[in-house]
């Protein structure tokens, strides 16, 4: 007569199969991982917006820094299709959007220099009902914040 082990294939009288708890083990861990990738995932709106800002930033220290080094006053503004800067010479700065549903709102054109204080600006980017500023206080680099800038600037 033939026994069986714990955890053999076939037992006497019984048909082939899986166990409840082994198909709960395999669900829970798909949940798991549906669960991980889900929070993963960042929502593509919010990531366009934030690259868009961050790339603006990074413009507006380089031109920053090109009107500081030779010495003509620039200025950065929106257009319907983009951006301008205006003032600097020779310049290669890129004029679009990443998103082309990226829209940027001022008040003044952004002062760039030649001087080395340029005063509190700001820039407000708009993606798909989202908000994001781009601020400097004159002194140090434009940083992207998620909440509107204090004060007047």
């Amino acid at each position: 007569m033939q026994t069986s082990a714990a955890g053999s294939k076939h037992a006497p009288g019984r048909a082939g199969g899986f166990t409840l708890l082994e198909l709960l083990v395999v669900v829970s861990l798909i949940a798991m991982a549906t669960a991980g990738v889900s929070l993963s995932l960042r929502d593509s709106a919010q990531s366009a917006l934030e690259r868009d800002a961050q790339r603006l930033a990074s413009l507006l220290e380089t031109a920053r820094a090109q009107a500081r080094a030779s010495g003509v006053p620039a200025q950065w503004q929106p257009t319907p299709e983009g951006f301008v800067f205006k003032g600097l010479p020779r310049s290669d700065l890129p004029s679009q959007w990443l998103a082309t549903t990226t829209r940027a709102s001022v008040s003044a054109p952004i002062v760039l220099g030649p001087e080395p204080l340029i005063g509190p600006q700001k820039v407000a980017l708009s993606h798909a009902g989202r908000t994001v500023w781009v601020v400097t206080d004159g002194l140090r680099p434009f940083n992207v914040q998620n909440k509107p800038p204090q004060g007047r600037p």
